[in-house]
């Protein structure tokens, strides 16, 4: 019990990091799935290609 008095500072902030950390990754991936939704409109006789990436080819 005493090691964990002395040793609070040093615990307690490295849960914080842990918890700041998944909270940015939650918060990373979740503006990461918004930015993908794409749409597209076409006119009569044309072709479309849609690429939700990087495209090499």
């Amino acid at each position: 019990m005493d090691w964990i008095i002395e040793n609070k500072e040093w615990i307690f902030s490295g849960i914080g990091v842990f918890v700041l950390g998944i909270v940015y990754a939650f918060f990373k991936k979740r503006k990461k799935s918004k930015s993908l939704k794409m749409k597209q409109k076409s006119g009569d006789n044309s072709t479309n290609i849609q690429i939700g990436g990087d495209y090499n080819g």
